[in-house]
């Protein structure tokens, strides 16, 4: 199983602007077991891609990271492609995230999810409401809130893009302590050290 969308959302992420954080610590991730359906389309099946992009510097700097591990907790399956992702219930595990930097991929973990309440899984579910708009519901920091989306379907590809604000979820904490720990790595050419709330999200699942 790979990886899926969202949100995010959260983001989605939601770890998102952290990307630019360096340690020695490093951790080794369990790779998700692939269970199979007999549907058309099922997105417990398909290849699932969820990137994001995070800022930091008042320039705001994109560093981009994906989550690598999704699991489709309920839907997920049907006779077309939106019929498949509409409905889709989903949890990511926080663990998953993968930046390319182990030692980035720690200070995440620790010191944004870490601090928040109930965060070692990030859940949601898809809703499709018409040929271009969905909305994902995402539960982080034992908050809930909507994110539109926009989606395009081509060919057995479909691909949704969001952007979600992590302080909407009371993650303003989360989000001091992640620049404290990365203060001079997010600091621009002005010597201000930023770490932007929002995030942007491009996720994709190819059937």
């Amino acid at each position: 199983m790979k990886k899926i969308f969202v949100i995010s959302f959260l983001v989605i992420a939601t770890a998102f602007n952290f990307s630019a954080c360096k340690s020695e610590v490093k951790k080794t991730e369990t790779k998700a077991e692939t269970k199979k359906s007999k549907a058309a389309f099922s997105v417990s099946n398909a290849k699932n891609e969820i990137n994001f992009t995070a800022y930091k510097t008042s320039a705001k700097v994109g560093v981009g990271g994906q989550f690598k591990k999704v699991d489709v907790l309920s839907g997920g399956e049907g006779n077309s492609i939106k019929e498949a992702i509409n409905n889709t219930e989903f949890s990511i595990p926080v663990s998953s995230i993968f930046t390319k930097d182990t030692s980035r991929d720690f200070k995440i973990k620790k010191f944004f999810f870490g601090i928040m309440d109930n965060t070692k899984l990030l859940s949601g579910k898809l809703v499709i409401i018409d040929d271009t708009n969905g909305v994902a519901t995402i539960k982080m920091n034992g908050v809930e809130k909507n994110v539109p989306f926009t989606y395009t379907i081509a060919d057995k590809s479909f691909n949704m893009k969001a952007i979600m604000d992590v302080n909407n979820w009371n993650a303003s904490a989360a989000l001091a302590s992640l620049n404290t720990a990365c203060l001079d790595l997010h600091k621009g050419a002005d010597g201000v050290s930023k770490t932007w709330s929002e995030v942007a999200l491009n996720i994709t699942t190819t059937f």
